[in-house]
């Protein structure tokens, strides 16, 4: 099969062509955004691969319909971007990624959190300079703190548990009611 694949970079490449060597497909990439306008880079396609930022209106749809494309795979695990009643008009199947690790992103969560509470982009670059000046970098304890949380799906729960961990005080919103 032969599949385009859309707003790719290096890191995308290297871990697309490992998962792929397996099956064989006949990956083109581009570094291209799609969309109405650069939708014919995927002639010869019987897929595209696709990320968050890719438009897939019904013009890009219909393009890429015309061209041949069957499948539209995309590499997120959202979809408002696709106009799911025109690919189901035109035939197309549309895939998405099922779930993100939400521990991964809780996490990443609790890493962004940390990074700006101590600091360390700041002192990163000072360090970078040769200054070891403490002066502004100083963070503060997130023990005791209140930690306020919207939206406690999977990742809110998760992210939720790792604060209590470090002791903090949890205020939590969802419009859903967790039962």
């Amino acid at each position: 099969m032969i599949i385009s694949v859309f707003d790719t970079h290096h890191f995308d490449r290297a871990a697309l062509e490992k998962e792929n060597s397996r099956s064989g497909h006949d990956l083109h990439f581009f570094e291209a955004r799609l969309d109405q306008k650069t939708a014919r880079l995927a002639a010869g396609s019987t897929a595209v691969c696709v990320f968050v930022n890719d438009v897939l209106n019904r013009p890009t749809l219909t393009i890429l319909h015309e061209l041949g494309v069957r499948l539209i795979a995309l590499r997120c695990a959202g979809y408002n971007q696709v106009d799911l009643k025109a690919a189901s008009d035109l035939g197309l199947t549309v895939t998405r990624v099922p779930d993100y690790s939400p521990y991964a992103v809780a996490e990443h969560a609790v890493a962004l959190l940390l990074a700006l509470n101590r600091k360390l982009h700041r002192s990163y670059n000072r360090v970078r300079e040769s200054n070891f000046s403490l002066e502004g970098l100083v963070g503060f304890d997130l023990h005791g703190k209140t930690v306020g949380i919207v939206g406690t799906g999977k990742i809110g729960a998760i992210f939720s548990k790792i604060m209590a961990g470090f002791g903090c005080r949890l205020l939590a919103y969802d419009v859903h009611r967790r039962r």
